[in-house]
């Protein structure tokens, strides 16, 4: 077929927006530098940067002060529940008028299929960032970490670590590949966190991203500060860049380099995380032979990662390694299904299944790459350049070569970047052996991911622990999974994405991990008083505001369960009255729960354990009593109890002994989008020696304000 070029229209000069304000260069002043932007199917030129001439406004150093100052003023002000909720309300913005980046996004060479990986990925995983930071972060800007460590004898000196926001700026340098999800898998994590953020897009595909942050502004949802974009080259924003801020880098392992060696991050201290090169690798096991359902499924992976954006993809399959007696036929069967299926256009034209590259010099770059493979010694067996037929444009066809010596050198270290594999054969000739494999995966010196198709469960441990310390992520599939696998290129929100070694070290995404990289974790020391001033949360031995039972039921004391989240502080705290535990109750709770374990049951095996005294109560038991004595019955503000967490018996009670509970309001979190917040309350269960017997936290809903008595009984 035939890339025929629309018809010319006029070239858009790209702006930047810094400080609040778009501002688009001159290009026609003296000194511009103007870089230009083709369609990639047609090469008719679209739109233009404008750099480094006198007439050019962007003033990076401007970018980071307003982010500095202004970003983070506005983004402290809210709370990470309210950022994060944010970001739902903003993915929902742009779900709405995803139509016309998908328009842009055409331009470089991706089909509806690549669309939905980037521009519907990216919104993903706003909604993602939004759930995780409002269900698993507390609703502060304080984020304790881990358990309070005891530091002295009684307690009065303790230690915890936290998270506070860094003070500066998350700045983004992307990738031609993803401009939207590559912008907003580094944009969500760092806004949950509080930090505003500068992108930096690739020029090929800036028309997305900054039509994308467009939408972003004109949805009047983030403050001020919060987001600018700078396009065009932006060489000097790394220099005003220190131990303030965060750059995370998507690209090649080269650039990447020469900003690890910058002043910035060897001197100044800047926080750097790159995510470079990977010749990711496809192992098929000795068991996945043609017969079986997991062969099938490892074509499918392979073809999958050739196709989509064109293999344009950092996590793409670019080592298919594969028993040696199964290398022809892999090649056969990938082959066969290329032909099948591949339909090489524009991608606006009904029936493209892929698109081009996205530039000419792209195109360049992956033929050279071929052609070092080609000197090293592999062969192309299908594929191998400009397809023919197609005049113009950046298209490349899918390529698959294949190597007599698995060692060869460049085989490992030479990557692609399009649609391009190359089918390596391991040697398989001991039945089972897989050693072979996991060498030839680790030759690629540090992977983004790696898949394993298998249906042996012993194959499937070895090559794991094989492969993991050179990989950020490993994809089994067998039968079992393979139709609802998310796939061997598909970074995950909730899953770490990047790898160590050549593949640049960092981990972005990963959950509520992905926030907390722009964030400094430090460790506090002091009283836990201390403690709880700056953590927000109740510290064990810290201030509290006490009332028992006997007050309660003398009207001079009000029970915390009888408090909306209006009037409920950390550290309010029912001590409850004692209660004696016998021995019919132990044998009343065995006999109606069916626990009848020896330790409550026979006297005398109880007594021969190291751990008892004699027979003792059940733990459940002395759980379920403490409940009876620190709720309240009558409805109120607290709307349900949603469990318990960090349950630990200490110290094991025989009938006879007494127990008293003692409960504080730990952490309060109020929901953003509700009419109530959740409470987590600090529970002690005691003995008649003071002794602790049980401690666990105990979780409530609870109103923010109390309506309860305002409907009751009507």
């Amino acid at each position: 077929m035939t890339a025929s070029a629309p018809a010319q229209t006029d070239v858009t000069t790209l702006p930047s927006y810094i400080a609040d304000q778009w501002v688009t260069p001159d290009p026609s002043a003296p000194g511009a530098h103007i870089t230009t932007i083709a369609d990639a199917s047609t090469g008719a030129v679209t739109a233009q940067t404008v750099t480094d001439g006198p007439s050019c406004p962007i003033d990076s150093a401007a970018a980071v002060e307003h982010a500095r100052s202004v970003g983070q003023r506005h983004l402290r002000e809210l709370t990470t529940h309210e950022r994060a909720l944010i970001l739902k309300n903003l993915a929902l913005y742009l779900n709405e008028r995803r139509d016309g980046l998908y328009q842009l996004s055409f331009a470089t060479g991706t089909t509806s299929r690549d669309n939905l990986i980037d521009i519907d990925g990216g919104i993903g995983t706003l909604f993602a960032f939004s759930s995780k930071g409002r269900r698993e972060l507390p609703n502060t800007n304080v984020i304790p970490d881990g358990a309070v460590e005891i530091l002295s004898r009684d307690g009065s000196f303790v230690a915890q670590h936290i998270y506070t926001a860094i003070p500066g700026v998350a700045a983004q340098i992307n990738a031609f590949n993803f401009p939207v999800w590559g912008m907003l898998e580094k944009f969500a994590p760092a806004f949950v966190a509080g930090v505003p953020s500068i992108v930096k897009p690739a020029t090929q595909t800036a028309p997305v991203a900054v039509d994308c942050v467009r939408l972003m502004i004109e949805s009047g949802l983030l403050p001020a500060g919060s987001l600018q974009i700078i396009a065009g080259a932006g060489r000097d924003l790394i220099d005003h860049l220190d131990e303030r801020d965060h750059l995370a880098f998507t690209g090649s392992a080269d650039t990447a380099r020469l900003l690890r060696s910058s002043e910035a991050v060897q001197n100044r201290g800047l926080r750097f995380s790159a995510e470079a090169d990977s010749l990711n690798a496809a192992i098929l096991a000795p068991d996945a032979t043609p017969d079986t359902p997991e062969f099938d499924a490892y074509i499918r992976i392979l073809f999958g990662e050739m196709t989509a954006k064109a293999g344009q993809k950092c996590t793409a399959v670019r080592r298919a390694i594969v028993p040696s007696t199964l290398v022809d036929t892999v090649v056969d069967a990938l082959a066969a299904k290329i032909s099948d299926k591949v339909v090489l256009g524009d991608p606006r034209e009904d029936g493209t299944t892929m698109g081009p590259l996205v530039s000419t010099a792209q195109q360049a770059d992956v033929a050279a790459a071929v052609q070092t493979l080609v000197d090293a010694g592999a062969t192309v067996r299908h594929g191998g350049g400009v397809p023919d037929g197609i005049d113009g444009g950046a298209f490349f066809s899918p390529t698959i070569l294949s190597v007599d010596d698995a060692r060869t050198p460049a085989v490992h270290d030479t990557e692609a970047f399009g649609p391009v594999v190359t089918v390596i054969g391991y040697d398989d000739r001991l039945t089972g052996d897989i050693a072979d494999a996991i060498e030839l995966a680790n030759l690629g010196r540090g992977s983004l991911v790696a898949s394993l198709v298998t249906n042996d469960m012993q194959t499937a441990a070895t090559v794991s622990r094989g492969i993991a310390p050179l990989h950020g992520r490993l994809h089994l599939v067998n039968r079992q999974d393979a139709k609802t696998s998310t796939g061997h290129g598909s970074p995950l929100p909730v899953l770490v994405h990047g790898g160590p070694g050549r593949a640049g070290g960092g981990e972005e995404l990963g959950g509520v991990r992905g926030i907390k990289h722009f964030m400094q974790r430090t460790a506090v020391q002091g009283s836990p008083d201390h403690l709880t001033a700056v953590t927000g949360e109740w510290v064990r031995g810290a201030a509290a505001h006490t009332v028992t039972r006997q007050a309660i039921d003398a009207g001079t004391g009000i029970h915390p369960f009888r408090k909306s989240l209006a009037d409920l502080r950390i550290g309010d705290q029912l001590v409850s009255e004692p209660r004696t535990v016998t021995l019919d109750d132990i044998q009343y709770f065995a006999d109606t729960t069916g626990d009848t374990f020896y330790a409550h049951t026979d006297e005398a095996a109880a007594t021969a354990n190291p751990f008892f005294p004699r027979r003792v109560a059940h733990g459940y038991l002395l759980v379920s009593w403490a409940a009876g004595l620190f709720v309240e019955p009558d409805p109120g503000p607290v709307l349900a109890n949603y469990g318990l967490e960090n349950l630990r018996f200490i110290t094991p009670v025989s009938y006879d002994d007494t127990i008293r509970v003692t409960l504080t309001a730990k952490r309060i979190t109020p929901r953003v989008t509700d009419d109530y917040g959740e409470v987590c309350w600090d529970a002690l269960i005691t003995n008649q020696n003071d002794d602790i017997v049980a401690t666990y936290d105990v979780l409530t809903l609870v109103e923010k304000e109390d309506t309860t008595y305002a409907t009751w009984g009507k």
